[in-house]
């Protein structure tokens, strides 16, 4: 079959295509390594073989649900939970549960984790405590997870637990002082 240019009109739908398409729009994400690619973060934010997620777009709240608590190796080990929730933004994810940063031997839960400007090759994790910050160039596809125990957000001090994301108790700030004691009388 060939194509005779001699009439204007057998362009006009290939003009009209060429022209329309960028009007129409890409298609609706359908994973949420597309979502976070949308808002200018990297895929490997999350584990590899998430396939149940949900999303509000009005609100960018988003929720991901893995069949096993994971852990991934970047610089430091990372820790999902059976569940990820935040608030997607441009560049940012916010309010930011069940993820977790080892630092030493002890688990800071991640709240927020934001890429300022990508050109910089820098992605900052929020752990409360300090805000961490990390090559963009780890986080360029998503890592694999072996299958992990949940994270206790807790630590032993003296024998007493304290939880990181709480303020000391009051038991705690009396192992403290009892300890204090004890080394003044020694």
């Amino acid at each position: 079959m060939t194509m005779s240019l001699s009439s204007p009109f057998s362009l006009l739908p290939l003009i009209l295509f060429f022209f329309a398409s960028p009007l129409l729009g890409s298609p609706d994400p359908s994973t949420i390594y597309d979502h976070l690619h949308l808002h200018g973060l990297p895929i490997g934010l999350l584990p590899k073989n998430i396939t149940r997620f949900s999303i509000d777009s009005s609100t960018g709240r988003f929720q991901v649900f893995l069949d096993q608590p994971c852990n991934a190796k970047f610089e430091n080990e990372v820790h999902y939970d059976f569940n990820v929730s935040g608030r997607l933004s441009y560049g940012q994810i916010a309010e930011l549960a069940g993820i977790s940063s080892q630092e030493l031997f002890l688990w800071f839960p991640v709240k927020g984790i934001r890429v300022d400007l990508p050109t910089s090759g820098v992605i900052h994790f929020d752990v409360g405590v300090v805000d961490k910050q990390f090559s963009l160039s780890l986080f360029e596809s998503p890592p694999d997870c072996t299958a992990a125990d949940p994270v206790d957000q807790t630590f032993a001090f003296n024998g007493a637990s304290v939880d990181l994301d709480g303020p000391f108790s009051k038991e705690t700030q009396n192992l403290q002082l009892e300890d204090s004691e004890v080394r003044a009388t020694s």
